[in-house]
């Protein structure tokens, strides 16, 4: 079972400064941010669409990235995974785990391509 956590860093040296851990399992990606108050955030995966990743020139510097989950979730429909180690890795799965949840939950999505505009450039 891959397994994946993270806690967000600081720009600065990329120091895990923040009271914020993000954590991926197969089916749920987590998110707990605070000291005082707890909030905690999660998302199955099947319900990921869509991951980019982005690094900024002080993220590079520093071996960190942001990695931005859109999401069909109502509370959060994009959620970010801010200045985390090991982007790359985590992107792949979550891509990987997203469309495997998505086939197991029998969710897929598919394209609905109008056959008769075929007709039309094949003639």
């Amino acid at each position: 079972m891959d397994q994946f956590v993270e806690k967000k860093r600081t720009l600065f040296f990329g120091l895990p400064w923040t009271f914020t851990t993000y954590s991926i399992n197969e089916e749920l990606l987590k998110k707990k941010e605070g000291l005082f108050t707890l909030k905690e955030d999660s998302c199955y995966l099947y319900k990921i669409q869509d991951v980019t990743l982005t690094k900024s020139l002080m993220e590079r510097l520093f071996g960190l990235s942001t990695i931005i989950c859109y999401a069909g979730d109502t509370t959060d429909p994009t959620l970010e995974l801010k200045h985390i180690r090991n982007g790359e890795k985590i992107r792949d799965y979550l891509v990987k785990t997203s469309d495997e949840e998505r086939i197991r939950r029998r969710t897929v999505n598919t394209l609905n391509i109008n056959a008769d505009d075929l007709d039309d450039i094949i003639q």
